[in-house]
């Protein structure tokens, strides 16, 4: 099939690479412009425009695209198939999804319509859901509204967001291969969302780290792996920001005021959360590697009654 392709960041790579292994003709790839670091010294390529260069497809990276008709233009000249989104991070206006013979095809990191937006791995992982999965959906001018042609998933269990978007990012990338092998049999079965179950899931900020020990020890845990890597859940200890990486939950009762230090030794630090005990099992000093609490405090004190802040 004859395709073009679109997306960004380490989530849209597999799918690309999947693409060309399987035969499709990739037409052209359409990813964000480079980003710029220290002050102009380092430009930096997206992912996906690196995997794009190492497979030799040509790579596109308008700095707009609702009023820029050169790049409308060299889409139709394509003559695409279909056009493939993952992650690229702007809103197609309708005379871009118009240009493909079968739409625009999005891969989205949630059963869809639970969360739509920016970070729907992260919420499911927060919300507690079972299990999560991915989406192929055939998009329109509304945010990860367009009709749903396939579905995939995968249980949650223990999984940070690092695990399952790297597990989501290659089921997504089998389930398009799917569903491009009977794209016109997909169209026809296609499922409309029923918007009344949809949550919107918004852009994760390094701000939304920071703990809040009035929350239950299983809120704070499943926080920590919904923003593992990224931003991390931190608190201050003494006056120092330590990122909080993991966390097991012993079933204890407290009434101790939240985020008060009741045990720290080998099995890691005990923090009052929520009115029960949540253990901290590893952490990270500043400047320091992630390490496990129980190895940190062999080494070094947090007392008893020091609160988390």
């Amino acid at each position: 099939m004859r395709l073009i392709y679109m997306g960004t960041p380490d989530f849209a790579v597999p799918p690309l690479e999947m693409l060309a292994k399987a035969g499709h003709e990739i037409v052209y790839v359409v990813t964000q412009p480079d980003a710029v670091r220290d002050r102009g010294k380092k430009i930096k390529f997206s992912p996906v425009k690196e995997k794009a260069i190492e497979l030799g497809i040509p790579v596109l990276q308008p700095s707009k695209i609702k009023r820029n008709e050169a790049f409308a233009e060299t889409l139709r000249q394509a003559k695409p198939d279909a056009a493939i989104v993952s992650a690229y991070g702007r809103i197609l206006p309708p005379h871009i999804l118009e240009i493909p013979k079968y739409g625009c095809l999005n891969i989205h990191g949630s059963l869809l319509p639970r969360f739509r937006g920016a970070a729907p791995i992260q919420a499911a992982i927060i919300a507690g859901d079972e299990e999560t999965g991915v989406t192929i959906m055939r998009m329109d001018e509304g945010l990860d509204t367009g009709d749903m042609l396939a579905k995939a998933s995968t249980p949650v269990d223990s999984k940070t967001c690092e695990q399952l978007h790297d597990e989501l990012a290659l089921m997504g990338g089998s389930l398009l291969l799917e569903t491009l092998d009977d794209i016109e049999g997909a169209l026809k079965r296609a499922e409309k969302q029923d918007d009344g179950q949809s949550t919107y899931a918004p852009m994760i900020s390094k701000a939304d780290g920071h703990i809040d020990f009035s929350r239950t020890p299983e809120e704070i845990e499943r926080r920590m792996r919904a923003f593992d890597p990224w931003p991390g859940t931190f608190a201050d200890i003494n006056g120092r920001t330590f990122k909080l990486w993991a966390a097991t939950i012993p079933g204890q009762k407290t009434q101790a005021p939240d985020g008060t230090v009741i045990a720290a030794g080998k099995e890691g630090l005990d923090v009052s959360a929520g009115g029960a005990v949540l253990r901290v099992t590893e952490l990270q000093a500043p400047g320091k590697k992630r390490m496990e609490t129980g190895d940190y405090l062999r080494g070094n004190l947090i007392e008893i009654g020091t609160v988390l802040r």
